[in-house]
């Protein structure tokens, strides 16, 4: 098509005065030069970032954020370098240690960083490692052959991030030290004297500028490196917290495990009923990929499985993972075929049967891992499936025949599982029938939104009908749907799905959400974006939030795994002195707001003195902050007097004792709410922590009780 042509009115001439004329010409230039301004985009508007700039300008794109997970990377980045050592055969020990003022000391005993002058940088290789990024031996070369490191960013990493760095390189006799301050070399890396030995030391500070949180979590660190050390087999890890003066505070825990992942095990296990009393072990090299699996049936119906590549945690999994699943599945049914555990008309195991009760660690080292992204979620070499397949059904084909008590204890938990199933499918079909999840058969109780755009809806979960009334009044009805729960739903910790699917609870929450369950779960149909758990700020509340926390995790993980369920923090307290009104939402922070709110009202009463200063003087406190907000405080909750001002303070025992308003004000608005997303950085502690608190077994969940008691805060008695 043709382009109509505008036509263009003729410029008017102007009958004004010539200063006026001056004026105009002038705003119009000034106009122009502030569009021009605007809307500029030249040589001169392109940023050039060198060195470790990139860094420190973006923290998140290298280490994930800059709070507590992203500072604890900091300490991962150095320890995986060790690691490599050790798997390269070169180390034997590392030691991590936790210093005052937040520093971090780790050191290994292997090759040690080499020190001589680069040819490329014209530098030392020290300084290379330390300050480049996408420098080190790990791209091709023979300075490593497996690497959990790809991108050779680690070490420059927390260098970059730091206020203070050190390295110190043991090699050839000598010590060699070298000092940054914000990834910067403060002077060239020299020899400072001779050493036995060989190793690197790095020394560093994290950057307070950078990080929001800038305190180590010891038990973080803890849980992680004796994982490590689990995955690596014969080597041995210090970890020792010295940030105290005094050294009677101070702790060290040393890890050595020679069983490995074996062990890992039968660590994870330790609070659940196996089945069969061997671990089932393997390790051998196919394809040039080093293979090592584990695994152990137990009582639980549900299934851990953790994979790692170069010891790199894998939480989405990954190829070795289906060469795992697709090995165990086809060797169970064909042995259970040969020992006639199934007969002739019996249909096969599936995959989900052979997975009930399954814990295993699978561990690949390969020479090129891919993986997906920074984070190494998932790993995508497609030749450690098959890798994984030959050297898991091998092997555990054999163990069956070599064990027959094991492989009866394997089979029983199999075939039980599979009579489960069937059950289960029985009632699913039952309650979830077909076009129940289309809108046709939601819940009575649930007060659904009227927008269909499940990335603009939010589905609130509340406690009885109270906070469910309250919460329906004082909601957003076009993105905000509030579904009711009656008392306490099913512990599904200790419930197969056939008695889930008849808790009538689950149910209504199962078929509000639209995805389904078990092998029919689809998570392109759930109907909100945010799942948010709201509960009563107490006992109850707190064990309504754990079994909810345990379905999801147990039966809708991939809801968690990718940030879709929400616990709200409605607040504990309403602090009041005059029309001034805060809530807050702890304990620490009720005192501190009262601090806060008294300094105001010193303030105003200093900034608003009266000419009579006479007449100023005989004012109380109270009247002046009655004076600043206008009006005489209301009575609520309990009071308490401080230098003369009354303060109204309300305890909020549950959700139904706020009014829609208050509720929407403080827990619901999108623009003034605080919630917490539900993340799982641990898999072997988050299965241990719901064994303890919501398994069959009550003798840890009383161990855990009795440990932790004096720590409860909120407890109603």
């Amino acid at each position: 098509m043709a382009k109509k042509e505008e036509k263009k009115p003729k410029k008017a001439v102007s009958s004004g005065s010539a200063p006026s004329s001056a004026s105009a010409v002038v705003n119009k230039a000034m106009a122009d030069k502030k569009k021009a301004a605007a809307g500029a985009y030249g040589a001169e508007q392109i940023q050039v970032l060198e060195g470790l700039d990139p860094v420190r300008k973006r923290p998140g794109m290298y280490i994930g954020n800059t709070a507590e997970a992203g500072l604890h990377h900091l300490i991962w980045e150095v320890v995986d370098n060790s690691i490599d050592e050790a798997m390269a055969g070169y180390a034997d020990t590392i030691k991590l240690k936790l210093l005052p003022d937040g520093m971090i000391s780790e050191e290994d005993n292997g090759r040690g960083i080499p020190v001589e002058k680069h040819k490329v940088t014209k530098v030392s290789s020290l300084e290379t490692v330390m300050t480049k990024l996408h420098a080190g031996g790990k791209f091709g070369g023979e300075g490593y052959k497996v690497s959990s490191g790809l991108h050779g960013v680690g070490v420059s990493v927390v260098n970059a991030l730091s206020k203070y760095c050190k390295a110190e390189v043991k090699r050839d006799g000598k010590l060699w030290m070298q000092e940054y301050k914000a990834g910067k070399p403060v002077k060239p890396a020299k020899e400072i004297g001779n050493a036995k030995g060989t190793g690197t030391k790095i020394t560093f500070q994290p950057d307070d500028t950078i990080f929001t949180v800038t305190e180590f979590n010891f038990q973080t660190v803890l849980d992680h490196l004796r994982q490590q050390a689990y995955l690596t087999k014969g080597v041995k890890i210090i970890v020792c917290d010295e940030r105290e003066s005094d050294p009677l505070q101070q702790i060290c825990y040393q890890f050595y495990f020679e069983g490995g992942i074996k062990s890992y095990i039968r660590h994870i296990n330790s609070h659940t009923e196996p089945k069969h009393p061997d671990v089932f072990y393997v390790e051998k090299e196919a394809e040039n990929i080093n293979v090592e699996v584990a695994l152990q049936y137990t009582a639980e119906f549900n299934e851990t499985v953790m994979a790692f590549a170069n010891h790199v945690y894998n939480s989405e999994g990954g190829m070795h993972v289906m060469g795992f699943r697709t090995a165990l599945t086809r060797t169970i049914n064909n042995f259970a075929r040969k020992g006639n555990f199934l007969k002739e008309k019996d249909p096969n195991l599936t995959a989900e049967d052979v997975r009930e009760g399954l814990t295993a660690v699978i561990s690949i080292k390969l020479r090129e891992p891919q993986f997906e992204g920074q984070t190494k979620a998932k790993l995508g070499n497609v030749e450690a499936r098959s890798a994984v397949d030959k050297v898991m059904a091998d092997a555990l084909e054999i163990f069956l025949e070599e064990n027959p008590k094991d492989a009866e204890g394997i089979l029983g938990k199999c075939i039980l599982a599979a009579k489960a199933r069937v059950a289960a499918r029985t009632a699913r079909e039952s309650v979830l029938r077909k076009g129940a999840l289309e809108g046709f058969a939601l819940p009575g109780k649930l007060a659904d939104c009227s927008s269909k755009d499940p990335q603009l809806s939010e589905l609130f979960i509340v406690e009885g009908d109270s906070a469910g009334g309250s919460a329906k009044q004082g909601r957003n009805r076009e993105f905000q749907a509030i579904l009711p729960l009656r008392g306490k739903i099913l512990n599904v910790e200790r419930a197969r799905l056939d008695k889930m699917l008849a808790n009538n609870e689950v149910k209504s929450l199962i078929i509000a959400m639209g995805t389904n369950i078990g092998e029919q779960f689809d998570i392109s149909q759930l109907r909100y974006d945010k799942i948010v758990i709201m509960t009563d700020a107490d006992v109850d509340g707190s064990h309504i939030r754990t079994l909810l926390l345990t379905l999801f995790y147990r039966h809708f993980p991939d809801l968690i795994h990718q940030g879709h369920i929400f616990v709200a923090q409605p607040p504990l307290y309403r602090v009041q002195i005059g029309k001034d009104v805060r809530y807050v939402y702890s304990d620490n922070e009720l005192e501190t707001t009262k601090q806060e709110m008294l300094a105001s009202i010193i303030d105003n009463k200093k900034t608003k003195k009266t000419e009579d200063k006479a007449e100023a003087k005989k004012a109380t406190a109270q009247e002046m902050a009655d004076e600043d907000t206008g009006e005489a405080s209301s009575e609520v909750g309990e009071s308490e007097e401080v230098s003369g001002v009354k303060i109204n303070i309300q305890r909020y025992k549950g959700l139904g004792e706020m009014n829609p308003e208050q509720l929407w004000n403080t827990t619901m608005d999108p623009a003034q709410r605080k919630m917490k997303r539900i993340t799982v950085d641990d898999v072997e502690k988050v299965d241990e922590v719901f064994d303890v608190l919501m398994g069959a077994d009550v003798v840890p969940r009383k161990r855990f009780i009795q440990t932790h008691a004096k720590t409860v805060k909120n407890l109603d008695i």
